[in-house]
């Protein structure tokens, strides 16, 4: 593990579990997953790659988790993952950069929009949604379609074992090719644990996701304005309202990506508060009742800023 366990944030995160689980009867023991990262000082982390990856990765950081190493489906918290390989595929001139590409990748994080994200995940694989294929042809777009779980492979992460990132994201769901890609039993869907995010996160916060500038690039387009002037007015959610970024004061910094289906609600941040530790902070939630709540996840990003605040 990237972070060693901490007593002092055992007992924290264990009481957040307890009065979050007390709060809301709906959500069962088995519905949430979280991983807390804390970033005591000097904290390594959001300075622009001023360390080498090396010093970085040998800065012991504390954390706490409960279930961090289920898989769960993540939803729109995939896409940060894709985010990270079109970096590393421009990094190494495996694809071309180019406004569109830019412009998925906005869209992809900032609006979460899933049409960016099919021609993200097709720019990264060389493949393309369409008709079921003939069982030969089939075999070979099923290898090009996992190349970035292969790529998070390479990097040996410990914590990246068993996650699967291969599939686009849906509105109405995947037909033709796409959908006989997923297994009868859906076997094949994307799948995350929040300790792989956490592991992701903390390697672009600290400016060694594939470069200290790409890191920081990836940086600029996860942030988001705890200003309600400034929320996005034009779509159904603005990855702040109801989730971690709701409880948070509007001089906090944070950045962050969501995901939300009808059956979980899930978010991923990093987070920077005044005169505090910075954190990440990555809480998944699953069943429909619970997916429908915008309560839980402010009132659990709440109750670790309080906790955050404690340990000063």
């Amino acid at each position: 593990m990237f972070f060693k366990h901490d007593e002092q944030l055992e007992q924290l995160g264990n009481g957040i579990l307890e009065a979050t689980l007390a709060k809301f009867p709906t959500l069962a023991r088995n519905q949430i997953a979280l991983t807390w990262i804390i970033y005591d000082p000097p904290a390594p982390v959001n300075t622009g790659g001023a360390l080498t990856p090396n010093a970085f990765w040998n800065h012991p950081v504390r954390g706490f988790n409960y279930r961090g190493g289920e898989r769960i489906y993540p939803a729109s918290v995939i896409k940060l993952f894709y985010l990270l390989a079109v970096h590393e595929w421009l990094e190494k001139g495996m694809v071309e950069d180019s406004e569109e590409l830019q412009r998925a990748l906005r869209d992809m994080i900032i609006d979460s929009s899933n049409d960016a994200t099919s021609l993200i995940v097709d720019v990264l694989t060389g493949t393309t949604s369409g008709p079921e294929l003939p069982p030969g042809p089939f075999e070979t777009w099923k290898q090009q379609r996992h190349i970035v779980n292969r790529y998070l492979q390479s990097l040996g992460w410990e914590e990246l074992q068993a996650v699967n990132v291969c599939q686009k994201t849906w509105g109405d769901g995947p037909y033709g090719r796409e959908r006989a890609f997923y297994g009868q039993l859906l076997e094949n869907r994307n799948m995350l644990t929040t300790n792989a995010i956490a592991r992701l996160l903390h390697a672009i916060v600290g400016g060694v996701a594939v470069s200290a500038t790409r890191s920081q690039e990836m940086m600029d387009i996860m942030k988001r304005s705890l200003d309600p002037e400034e929320l996005p007015k034009d779509v159904e959610e603005d990855q702040i309202t109801g989730f971690l970024g709701g409880s948070l004061p509007q001089t906090a910094k944070i950045w962050s990506k969501a995901g939300w289906t009808s059956s979980v609600l899930h978010d991923a941040a990093y987070i920077e508060i005044p005169d505090k530790r910075p954190y990440l902070l990555i809480v998944f939630t699953e069943g429909k009742a619970n997916a429908k709540s915008r309560e839980i996840l402010p009132f659990v990003s709440g109750q670790f800023m309080s906790a955050v605040s404690s340990l000063d």
